[in-house]
């Protein structure tokens, strides 16, 4: 980290959080960050996600930039591909403040949000302004608070925006919005998938869709979301969102309600990575998410099953420059242990984290 990324850090920990990240917004947006200069590159970094072509497999995970208004700077920062949102068909405040929270102690953040973003249409409108090059970016689908049909609304902002994405994500993770995560029981989670691809069919370029789930699901639970990416034709799972859970923690924060995030989720997510990679037997891709704070965590989901990994709260912590980083990091760490490539790695150390 340089150092003037160092002292804007620790300047934004003075204020609230909310507005310090709006604050790290409008910074990048002004050219005040030092970025890597586009995505970090290397032989044994370039990979495939779901048919997608990265130049590292680091991504930033959604939540960053929920309204697509920075993702010029983005494009430069080192990340191998992004995703923004999440959108929902309706502008919607979301919850009320405070609602997002630094553990210090812990290394963590939770969040509260509720979707709060501008909508699908300013988002579309954005993203179809996007500067294209080799930095893929998708789209977090999300559900209004208050819409009759939450399924639709999911098809209704892949309709609105996937001409201008690489990827969508169905997000029925969150556990910030009401009764959202019912949605990855079987029967429900399969209508709104169908309805999903219904609409990726319909696309001039239908793109990958992804299903982003919770850390919190039971074994048995676990397999019924398996069994319905695989028959519903998904094309990656994201593992995992935030979770419920406040084991181990020791910040005063640590009551606040909403998802936790940070280094305390790195273990319960990777084992839910590593199991679902198990229940899917490499038939689909996985994206590893969830404490990542160093190239050794971003290695170590890959070797439990994640063809390519995704990190946020960490830089609340690290600073943007962390992306490049963990990527030059990671093909270190593959370089020692003799893999050619991202893909040679992935799944070799499953069997710890069962």
């Amino acid at each position: 980290m340089k150092l003037t990324e160092r002292i804007g850090l620790g300047l934004l920990h003075r204020i609230d959080p909310e507005r310090a990240h709006h604050l790290s917004l409008t910074a990048l947006n002004s050219g005040f960050v030092p970025l890597h200069g586009g995505p970090m590159t290397g032989t044994r970094l370039a990979t495939t996600l779901a048919g997608i072509a990265l130049t590292n497999p680091v991504g930033l995970a959604a939540g960053f930039d929920k309204n697509a208004t920075a993702l010029p700077a983005l494009l430069q920062s080192g990340f191998g591909f992004l995703e923004v949102g999440a959108a929902t068909p309706r502008p919607q405040p979301g919850n009320p403040k405070p609602r997002l929270f630094r553990l210090k102690q812990d290394r963590a953040v939770i969040n509260r949000f509720g979707f709060n973003n501008e909508g699908a249409s300013a988002i579309c409108a954005r993203l179809a302004m996007r500067p294209r090059g080799d930095v893929p970016v998708g789209l977090n689908l999300g559900a209004n608070k208050d819409s009759a049909d939450r399924a639709a609304d999911f098809a209704a902002v892949l309709a609105c925006c996937g001409p201008h994405v690489d990827f969508a994500t169905v997000n029925v993770s969150s556990p910030n919005t009401e009764r959202l995560r019912d949605l990855q029981g079987r029967a429900a989670l399969t209508a709104l998938l169908a309805g999903v691809m219904e609409v990726r069919a319909g696309l001039e370029r239908p793109i990958p869709v992804f299903l982003k789930i919770a850390p919190d699901l039971s074994d048995d639970e676990l397999a019924e979301v398996a069994e319905v990416a695989l028959a519903s034709g998904l094309d990656a799972i994201i593992a995992t969102n935030t979770t419920l859970s406040r084991e181990g923690l020791s910040d005063p924060q640590k009551d606040q309600a909403g998802g936790l995030s940070g280094k305390p989720l790195f273990e319960k997510s990777t084992r839910v990575l590593a199991r679902l990679s198990q229940l899917t037997d490499g038939r689909i891709p996985l994206v590893g998410v969830g404490g990542i704070s160093s190239a050794e965590d971003a290695y170590a989901k890959i070797r439990a099953g994640a063809s390519a990994v995704q990190l946020y709260s960490a830089l609340v912590y690290g600073g943007l420059s962390l992306a490049a980083e963990i990527a030059q990091g990671l093909d270190v760490a593959l370089a020692r242990d003799g893999f050619a490539n991202v893909a040679d790695a992935v799944g070799t150390n499953r069997d710890a984290w069962l």
